[in-house]
């Protein structure tokens, strides 16, 4: 299946599967996924993977658990080779699993609890029992006696494994490496994501005049997404007027006035797949200084993109962006997060990470199925404005490929007088 329809465009058809459109392929991307988590398995000297991280067990079981539960470190799942994964679960989502989510075995769902980080001392023994019930069954897979690779866990259940005899090993950077290629169907869903945005973005334009507050723009986001079908709206921020220099990367109860530069991040899933989407305005109208910055904003942006292609190092592109002397930081460290690409996926922030903080000292080649977002800052000359611009990327076999079509080649002026 390929990611573009006949135009060359990347493919963002309706939620719906229909049987006149060739749409995502649930059963393929499950296949896929698991198939690559099991292939980085077997490259490892790992004889099992024990995750906990809430991406990694949604790659592996095709399973999910948001808001409340989704990041208490009480579901995980065991792949162990030549074995289909087995998923500890919170109370009655085991029976809905089972009836619902037939592709892993019935056996393979399991009632779990660990202890809500922590809510319930590991003195109880809720770690001990969970450790000696994932031994057994190493010991029936044959494979006991080889490292287990975690993503992420609680120093407790590591010091439990440790006091049963496992051997621990690294599975995050294994599972990060697997879940770096993205099929036809994951590109199709990030795309479906990106287009939802789109439109949140008509309505703020219509919105953002003086009197708005900035929460008032966050709800406005939070309640388009999820009637547009959103599963989860991660974050959203709302910056506006002084507050954009510097960036504090979250949103208050501002009100929005006349002349303001104001900026978003959008981030929300779709079928689990993510955004991070970056748009800037001027309200009622804008100054020089406003304009200035968000030319320079735009130029690095384009930049970079232009340095996107398969078989570049990652070092090459952040090359391409500006160091942080040139845009009021001392250091790349201080100026992290400004001038960078992240990857996305089921995780807002996959491989590969672009900056001169880390691509220069290990970088890593492109390929044609990574996507991420790229952004750039530009502070204003007036001293608290400033543009911030955020692109989405899959790189395909004829390049890099923009996925975030809400207009940025200028200053957006929303309302003007």
């Amino acid at each position: 299946m390929s990611t573009t329809g006949p135009s060359g465009r990347l493919s963002a058809p309706g939620h719906m599967g229909v049987d006149y459109e060739e749409r995502v392929d649930f059963d393929r991307l499950r296949r896929y996924r698991i198939e690559r988590a099991r292939a980085a398995l077997e490259s490892s000297e790992c004889g099992a993977f024990l995750l906990f991280d809430f991406y990694n067990i949604r790659y592996t079981t095709h399973t999910w658990i948001g808001g409340a539960l989704g990041d208490k470190m009480i579901r995980y799942v065991l792949l162990a080779r030549g074995k289909d994964p087995v998923l500890w679960d919170f109370g009655s989502a085991v029976k809905h699993h089972k009836i619902y989510s037939q592709w892993v075995p019935e056996e393979n769902y399991r009632a779990g609890f660990l202890g809500f980080r922590g809510a319930v001392a590991p003195s109880v023994g809720l770690m001990q029992t969970a450790v000696a019930e994932i031994k057994s069954l190493l010991v029936e897979a044959g494979v006991a006696d080889l490292p287990v690779g975690l993503d992420i866990v609680e120093p407790p259940f590591l010091f439990e494994m440790e006091r049963q005899g496992l051997r621990v090993a690294d599975a995050q950077q294994l599972m990060l490496d697997a879940r770096v290629i993205k099929n036809a169907d994951e590109v199709m869903l990030l795309n479906q994501a990106a287009a939802m945005v789109d439109g949140v973005y008509q309505d703020i334009t219509e919105a953002l005049k003086p009197g708005v507050r900035e929460n008032q723009i966050v709800a406005l986001a939070n309640q388009r997404l999820y009637e547009m079908g959103s599963d989860q709206v991660e974050a959203v921020n709302a910056i506006s007027g002084e507050r954009c220099n510097p960036h504090p990367h979250n949103f208050t109860d501002r009100l929005v006035r006349p002349g303001d530069q104001a900026f978003f991040d959008i981030i929300h899933s779709f079928n689990g797949y993510r955004t991070c989407y970056y748009r800037t305005f001027a309200v009622g109208s804008s100054t020089p200084a406003q304009r200035d910055a968000y030319t320079r904003a735009r130029e690095w942006m384009d930049r970079g993109i232009e340095g996107i292609k398969a078989g570049v190092g990652t070092d090459e592109v952040a090359a391409l962006l500006p160091r942080a002397e040139e845009f009021g930081f001392a250091s790349e460290m201080e100026a992290f997060g400004l001038q960078f690409a992240h990857g996305l996926g089921l995780g807002l922030h996959e491989r590969p990470i672009i900056s001169r903080l880390n691509s220069m000292k290990e970088p890593v080649e492109l390929e044609v199925g990574m996507v991420f977002a790229l952004e750039t800052y530009c502070p204003a000359s007036d001293g608290v404005s400033a543009a911030r611009i955020e692109e989405e990327i899959v790189i395909t076999e004829d390049g890099p490929q923009v996925m975030t079509l809400f207009p940025a080649q200028e200053l957006f002026v929303t309302n003007p007088y």
